[in-house]
């Protein structure tokens, strides 16, 4: 094994997807801070030699560790894919080399968690849940918490704009996920610029990692569309049970290849969190345009916060940093606007 140590002021950043519908924004928001320093990668190599990257695939960790060999210089790598596994980010923390992960798989998560004593040992940094859900759902639910003073239960509800350009990645998991079991009834929630809308529980990786990070038992995160009646026809689907029968690998491509193609809405999003403890109640919301740029600005930022030296060695959540605690905010330069608790009192 090979330990590079790497600190801010010198080595490459390394974009995993860096030509997709997250990772461009990445590649263009860290160049302009880092110039010079910005390597963009994918499977396709194209696209990577056109934009002066490097070809790498995450399902192959031979060649990834080839390619980190060949640039020598790594300092982070931003996955802007989601791996099958812990593998891709194990090489890299076990190197010494930060890490970035824009990936919304509990289950792959949970496991790059538990390599913080890893990461520790070879002075590597990595931060996961970074993006708008994970991602900023876990400020605000950290923010609703405290707010509390400790919640007993929090509600996270996601609104997403089908008009956005959405990566393929995030399109087959998000199709995916309505084949995962139902385990919360939906929930008619206010939503800022939207009015209330009816959320249906989505397997969505905040509600499975701030039971950990906040002790919170209770936390449902459920997600609509700006369009009502594809809400409708896509839950209803889901209802029917076809996405579990025997012909879902087909099924699952043929609606991914559709969603692809359907743009009845606009590009915005909403998130809001809601947070109870005993008959105390708070709820932030926030609202914003192209969900896949704001992700790319929470990364590049996560990135460079993580470069400076101020996040101490491990692995952690995005809520688990203090330094990021005020991201949200800063955002307001880029269209996103944050909402102060908007309800009090009594369920």
């Amino acid at each position: 094994m090979t330990t590079v140590r790497c600190d801010g002021t010198a080595g490459r950043i390394l974009v995993v997807g860096g030509y997709g519908a997250v990772g461009a924004g990445v590649t263009s928001c860290l160049a302009a801070r880092f110039p010079g320093r910005v390597v963009p990668a994918g499977r396709d190599e194209a696209k990577v030699r056109r934009l002066g990257g490097v070809r790498v695939d995450v399902t192959d960790t031979a060649a990834f560790r080839r390619a980190l060999d060949e640039l020598g210089d790594v300092a982070a790598v931003v996955l802007c894919v989601e791996p099958p596994d812990e593998s891709v980010a194990r090489l890299c923390l076990e190197r010494g080399v930060h890490l970035v992960d824009v990936g919304a798989g509990a289950r792959r998560l949970d496991a790059v968690a538990a390599l913080s004593r890893t990461a520790a040992a070879t002075g590597a940094v990595a931060v996961l849940s970074v993006g708008v859900a994970p991602g900023l759902t876990n400020l605000l639910a950290r923010r609703a918490h405290e707010t509390v003073g400790g919640a007993e239960r929090i509600d996270i509800t996601l609104l997403l704009g089908t008009g956005d350009r959405h990566g393929a990645d995030a399109l087959r998991w998000t199709v995916a996920g309505l084949a995962e079991p139902v385990r919360a009834a939906p929930r008619r929630t206010g939503l800022p610029g939207y009015g209330t809308r009816t959320a249906h529980p989505f397997q969505f990786s905040d509600q499975h990692t701030l039971p950990h990070t906040l002790g919170v038992a209770d936390v449902t995160t459920r997600l609509c569309l700006d369009s009502r009646a594809l809400t409708a026809a896509l839950f209803g689907l889901r209802r029917t049970g076809l996405l579990r029968a025997v012909g879902r690998p087909r099924v699952l491509r043929s609606l991914t290849g559709a969603l692809h193609r359907v743009h009845l809405g606009r590009d915005g999003f909403a998130v809001r969190v809601d947070a109870w403890r005993g008959d105390r109640h708070a709820a932030y919301a926030l609202t914003g345009r192209e969900q896949s740029r704001v992700t790319a600005l929470v990364a590049a930022r996560v990135t460079r916060e993580l470069l400076t030296g101020s996040v101490p060695p491990g692995v952690h959540h995005i809520e688990q940093v203090p330094a990021l605690e005020g991201l949200p905010g800063t955002l307001a330069a880029h269209g996103v606007t944050l909402r102060r608790p908007v309800a009090r009192g009594r369920r």
